[in-house]
């Protein structure tokens, strides 16, 4: 447990400047360099199909291209870094200094327990921090159904190490999808966002519902690479507003599942296993999945049920820790 508070030691608007400062440095940083930075055209593209994105031109960079993904894995990394540094900073800056000379190392270790970067759990086992992990799993009960009936599970006839596992890892598209950018994204907008917003004495509610909407609104930049990888046109105009319309929705309300661990678990790991998760899995295709198995619509449905009621039960029953600073038992006098 790290050092407590009985009163927040920070004003809301701190937390508030924190957490512009978060979001902008992340986001920021992959625009500070020649090399991550996009390149695209000023022309209208022509003989563009509809629905299809434009050839890529020359001298063009685009989000997919490895030296981007490079450039900005290395940003991404290197902000979330300075973004820790800041929190370390904002507990040293308000922990009593009697303490700091009693103890050299609490800012440190306060630093990393507030921000989830540890295996402690309470006065449970470290073996426990899996039930949460698992509580996403459980939502996708549904696509998990299908994919053993598509025997594409792991040890299924349709799945392989090679072709399953190493492009998650070995190529740089994987890396930023299932490794850096999870890792990063949940440390800067779960765990650095939340322990700002917890030391302001926000509560609970506002910490899962309204801290997500920032992480939503750092997917915004991403409209300018649809709109110019659609042609720059009115189609891709309306493509890019779409896009960005679904996309923030989406990671707003993920947004909102990861908040809750966080805040259940005390540990970071459970969203960054959610978030790596997720993007594997990608959006539930639940009529996609009706038309694949026409015979099992029955239990297709049934699975998908079970798995919105499975998820309900186990971010209840699977998620608290038993001495968690960020949500204490009910009738325990806050803490800060």
């Amino acid at each position: 447990m790290p050092l407590a508070f009985s009163t927040p030691p920070i004003p809301l608007s701190s937390a508030h400047l924190f957490a512009a400062f978060f979001t902008f440095t992340y986001v920021g940083s992959l625009y500070l360099s020649k090399a991550a930075r996009l390149s695209f055209k000023n022309t209208e593209a022509e003989g563009v199909l509809y629905g299809e994105e434009r050839l890529k031109q020359k001298e063009e960079r685009w989000r997919n291209d490895p030296e981007v993904i490079r450039a900005r894995l290395f940003a991404a990394s290197v902000s979330t870094a300075l973004n820790v540094v800041a929190v370390y900073w904002l507990l040293h800056s308000v922990i009593p200094k009697k303490e700091l000379h009693k103890y050299p190392g609490l800012a440190l270790t306060s630093t990393l327990a507030r921000l989830g970067l540890t295996l402690d759990f309470g006065q449970q086992t470290a073996l426990w921090l899996i039930f949460p992990c698992l509580v996403a799993p459980v939502l996708y009960l549904g696509p998990l159904y299908v994919e053993y009936f598509s025997e594409t599970l792991p040890g299924q006839r349709r799945w392989s190490f090679q072709n399953n596992v190493l492009p998650l890892v070995n190529t740089w598209t994987g890396l930023r999808n299932y490794v850096v950018g999870p890792i990063t994204e949940e440390i800067v907008f779960r765990a650095c966002m939340l322990a700002v917003y917890q030391l302001a004495g926000a509560s609970r509610t506002a910490m899962i519902f309204l801290t997500p909407l920032t992480f939503g609104a750092a997917h915004l930049h991403h409209a300018w690479d649809v709109y110019n990888r659609f042609g720059r046109n009115d189609y891709a105009a309306r493509t890019a507003f779409l896009n960005t319309v679904a996309q923030f929705t989406y990671t707003t309300l993920f947004g909102f599942h990861c908040a809750y661990l966080f805040l259940r678990s005390g540990s970071i790991l459970p969203p960054i296993v959610s978030h790596i998760f997720c993007n594997i899995m990608g959006f539930p295709q639940y009529v996609e999945h009706l038309k694949m198995f026409p015979n099992r619509r029955g239990t297709i449905q049934l699975a998908y049920f079970l798995g919105i009621v499975g998820y309900i039960y186990t971010m209840i029953r699977w998620t608290r820790a038993d001495d968690s600073l960020y949500w204490p038992v009910t009738g325990e006098a806050p803490r800060y």
